[in-house]
């Protein structure tokens, strides 16, 4: 069985819309913008690209990370690795083609079956709306998570308010850095 991994970038109140600079979002480009960068506070990215055997992403962050990501030496390890998009209104013709393997999932019952294959671990990145899903299927079995010292208040959420049985998670490495950020990486308790 394959570990689904999830990846974000999240402030102390749980947002993790526009880390990047992605544009419609007010406090768009955080990560950057609002906290000193240092470097050994990223090691866990360059981590995450050696240790996945795969991508998952839903449509939205797809469109986002594949007309940037291809051409970039930082994620020159995620170009040839397969990668997984969960939708129901993306098709073939949607794909880029400079960005290696690709195939359509258009289930969470398809996530699932995914994860029952042979092979390594999977990484989910961006993805708010399926990172949500996926969390509230029990389809996700860890959580990499920088934890930035802001509170954005609105944007989307890396957790769904959904009213839901209680989920425990065992703090598998943590860090705190000099800028504020903290580094927590939980495997969920089954």
């Amino acid at each position: 069985m394959r570990t689904l991994i999830s990846t974000a970038f999240i402030s102390l109140d749980g947002v993790v819309e526009g880390p990047g600079g992605e544009p419609g979002y007010r406090n768009s480009g955080w990560t950057f913008k609002d906290v000193e960068f240092l470097p050994e506070a990223f090691e866990i990215k360059g981590r995450e690209q050696q240790e996945a055997a795969a991508m998952m992403m839903g449509r939205v962050s797809y469109e986002a990370f594949s007309a940037v990501w291809p051409d970039m030496e930082d994620f020159a390890d995620y170009k040839v690795m397969p990668k997984y998009v969960v939708s129901t209104t993306l098709s073939e013709g949607d794909l880029v083609s400079n960005w290696g393997e690709t195939t359509i999932l258009r289930s969470l019952e398809d996530v699932a079956a995914l994860k029952e294959t042979d092979g390594g671990p999977i990484i989910v990145h961006g993805s708010a709306t399926l990172n949500q899903a996926l969390s509230d299927a029990g389809l996700i079995d860890r959580y990499h998570l920088l934890v930035f010292p802001l509170l954005l208040g609105a944007g989307k959420r890396l957790f769904s308010a959904t009213d839901k049985d209680t989920q425990k998670l065992k703090l598998v490495e943590h860090e705190a850095y000099a800028n504020g950020l903290q580094k927590n990486v939980f495997d969920v308790v089954r």
